[in-house]
C-alpha cells in the first residue's frame, strides 16, 4: 500500500498557490512563529523525519525559506512617512491633539471673510524728498567735526523708537551718529548690542544720503569730553534742538544724549517725517541670524494656511504699570496691589483713577476671555491658526485657557522652533522679542491685546506695507457690553462688528488728530495714491 500511495504521488504534484494580498499580510515575525512555534503538538523525532521526507512539506519550506529571504532583502526605509526633519520637528513641536480630519477642515477656512484685507485705497510708500533735503544732505554727510553720541534705553522696541529719534536729531544737527548704545536692560539683564540685533551695515548703507553713521569716535574726538545734556523737554521742536545744542557742538565736536523716549515731536516738517519712515521701515533691518529663524517660523505658521497673531500683554510688571487687575482671583488683584504700592513710581496711567474707571476708559491690557469674545464676533473661525508673542502671562498658560478652548490652534516661538533653534537666543530678550516681531508683522492678521511700543511699530510697518489686516480694539466703546451678561451673543457679535468698521486696518490719516507718529500712521508723510510718485526702497 505504501509503494502504491508514493507512486501515486509522483504523478500527481502538487502546488500551494497563495494570494498575495495574503502575502503582504504577513509580517515577518508571524512567518517566524509558523516555523519554529507550529500550532501542532511536535510529534516524536521518528514521525518529524518521516514529515521531512514528505514533498509536499519540502515544497512548503522551500516557499517559506524564498519568502522570508525576499523580505530580509528589501530595502525598508526606516522613515516610512519620509518627512524631512524640519517639518517633523514642527509637527512635533506643535500640540498633540490635532487630527487629519480637523486639519482638513482647517483648510476651508481660508475662505472666511476674516481673512479679507481692507482696501488700502492704492496708497504706497512715498519718499520723495525735497531737493533742499538733498542738497543739506551732500553738505552733512561731508562733515567730519560733529558728533552725536545716543544711549537708548528700553525694550527692544522702545530702543528701535528712540533710534528713530537720534538718526533725526543727528540730521536736524549736522552731525555724524555714532552707532547708538544700548542701555543695559535693568529687567532682564540684556547686554545686546545694535549689531546683535540689527543688521549695522544695512543701516549705514540705507542712510548714507541722510546721516553719516559711523561705529565709533574718530581718534580726533576720542579725547574730548562729550557734553551730556540730561533735560531735553518732551516733544521737542526741530527750533529748540538747534537752539539748544548746535552751538555746543560746533565748540566740543561731540554731543551725548539720553532717555531720547518721546523727547522729540512727533509733528516735524515733511522732509523729516520721511526720514523717520526710512530709518523705521528701510534701516533698521533686524541681523540676518534673527531674520533668518524668525522666516523659518513664519512659513511654520503659513505652511496649513493662513495666521493671526496676537500680542498678549498679560505679564505681571503689565498689570503693575497699567494700574489694573488681571482678575484671576482675590490672591493675584492682592499681589497686584502690593506690588503697585511699594512700587508706585512704576504706574504709568493716571494715578488719580480707580481700576474700574481705567478698565472702562480702555486703559486696561484684554484678558483672555475678552480676547477670545472680541475674536469670536468679528468672525475669527474656529480652526484659526494663532501666533501668539509676548511673555509668560500672570499665573502661567494656564490663564490662556478661556482663549484656547475657543482656538485650540495656538502656538508662541517655543511650540514652533525645533530643538536648540532658540538657544542662541534665549537669554537675550531683545533677540527674543525681534523674533516675536518678524513672525507677528507677517501675519495675515494682527491684533494686541494693549497698546504698547511693539503694538504700534507693528501696527505702522503693516499699514506701509500694503494696509494689512490690523485689529485695534475699540476698548473704550466696547468694554461696557462685555460686562453685560444680559445680551443675547448674537446682538454682542453685532454691536462688536459694527463699533470695529474703521478699525480693521484701512488707511487713515495721521494728520487727523494732532500728536500722533508717523511711523504708526505713515499717510500722508510717507504713503501716497499717486502711482507717479513712489519710493525707490
Amino acid at each position: 500500500m505504501a509503494v502504491s500511495k508514493s507512486n501515486k504521488k509522483k504523478h500527481h504534484q502538487s502546488y500551494i498557490s497563495v494570494p498575495s494580498q495574503i502575502i503582504n499580510s504577513i509580517s515577518q515575525a508571524s512567518l517566524e512563529s509558523l516555523l519554529h512555534s507550529p500550532k501542532k503538538k511536535q510529534s516524536p523525532p521518528s514521525k518529524i523525519t518521516v514529515l521531512l521526507k514528505n514533498p509536499r512539506f519540502s515544497i512548503f519550506l522551500i516557499f517559506v525559506l524564498g519568502f522570508l529571504y525576499m523580505l530580509l532583502k528589501m530595502p525598508f526605509s526606516q522613515n516610512p512617512c519620509s518627512i524631512s526633519q524640519e517639518k517633523a520637528g514642527f509637527s512635533t513641536g506643535l500640540s498633540s491633539f490635532r487630527s487629519n480630519s480637523i486639519e482638513k477642515a482647517a483648510v476651508f477656512d481660508e475662505k472666511s471673510e476674516f481673512w479679507v484685507q481692507p482696501d488700502g485705497l492704492g496708497y504706497r510708500p512715498c519718499l520723495d524728498f525735497s531737493e533742499k533735503y538733498r542738497k543739506e544732505g551732500l553738505e552733512n554727510v561731508k562733515d567730519r567735526t560733529k558728533y552725536l553720541l545716543v544711549v537708548v534705553s528700553g525694550g527692544m522696541n522702545q530702543q528701535r523708537n528712540q533710534i528713530v529719534d537720534a538718526v533725526v536729531i543727528a540730521r536736524i544737527l549736522g552731525a555724524s551718529l555714532v552707532v547708538p548704545n544700548l542701555q543695559v536692560n535693568v529687567i532682564w539683564g540684556d547686554e545686546s548690542e545694535f549689531s546683535d540685533i540689527f543688521d549695522l551695515d544695512h543701516f549705514k548703507n540705507v542712510l548714507a544720503d541722510d546721516v553719516r553713521v559711523v561705529s565709533s569716535l574718530p581718534s580726533t574726538h576720542l579725547m574730548t569730553r562729550p557734553v551730556e545734556e540730561k533735560r531735553t523737554p518732551l516733544h521737542a521742536s526741530p527750533e529748540w534742538i538747534r537752539s539748544r545744542y548746535i552751538r555746543r557742538i560746533r565748540r566740543d565736536g561731540v554731543l551725548l544724549l539720553r532717555g531720547l523716549d518721546s523727547r522729540l515731536s512727533k509733528d516735524l516738517p515733511s522732509d523729516l517725517q520721511k526720514l523717520r519712515c526710512k530709518v523705521a521701515f528701510h534701516a533698521l533691518r533686524f541681523a540676518p541670524h534673527i531674520s533668518e529663524l524668525g522666516t523659518k517660523l513664519t512659513d511654520r505658521m503659513r505652511s496649513k494656511g493662513p495666521y493671526l497673531a496676537l500680542h498678549l500683554r498679560m505679564e505681571k510688571d503689565v498689570w503693575v504699570r497699567t494700574g489694573c487687575l488681571p482678575g484671576l482671583s482675590p490672591n493675584y488683584d492682592e499681589m497686584i496691589n502690593n506690588e503697585r504700592k511699594s512700587r508706585p513710581e512704576l504706574l504709568t496711567s493716571r494715578s488719580n483713577m480707580t481700576y474700574h474707571q481705567r478698565k472702562l476708559a480702555g486703559l486696561c491690557p484684554l484678558n483672555a476671555l475678552e480676547v477670545a469674545r472680541l475674536l469670536k464676533a468679528l468672525g475669527a473661525p474656529k480652526m484659526t491658526r494663532i501666533y501668539w508673542a509676548g511673555g509668560v502671562p500672570l499665573g502661567g498658560k494656564e490663564t490662556l485657557t478661556p482663549l484656547t478652548s475657543e482656538f485650540p490652534y495656538f502656538y508662541n516661538k517655543e511650540d514652533l522652533a525645533l530643538p536648540g533653534e532658540l538657544e542662541p537666543f534665549s537669554k537675550k530678550a531683545s533677540l527674543m522679542a525681534a523674533i516675536d516681531y518678524i513672525v507677528s508683522e507677517r501675519s495675515d492678521v494682527f491684533m494686541a491685546s494693549h497698546g504698547g511700543n511693539m503694538g504700534h511699530a507693528i501696527q505702522g510697518q503693516r499699514a506701509y506695507a500694503g494696509h494689512k489686516k490690523t485689529i485695534i480694539p475699540n476698548k473704550r466703546q466696547m468694554l461696557s457690553y462685555f460686562m453685560d451678561t444680559s445680551l443675547p451673543e448674537s446682538e454682542f457679535n453685532k454691536i462688536i462688528v459694527d463699533l470695529h468698521r474703521d478699525s480693521l486696518g484701512k488707511p487713515e490719516l495721521r494728520t487727523s488728530k494732532n500728536g500722533r507718529d508717523v511711523t504708526k500712521y505713515p499717510i500722508p508723510e510717507c504713503m501716497c495714491n499717486n502711482t507717479a510718485a513712489r519710493s525707490s526702497f
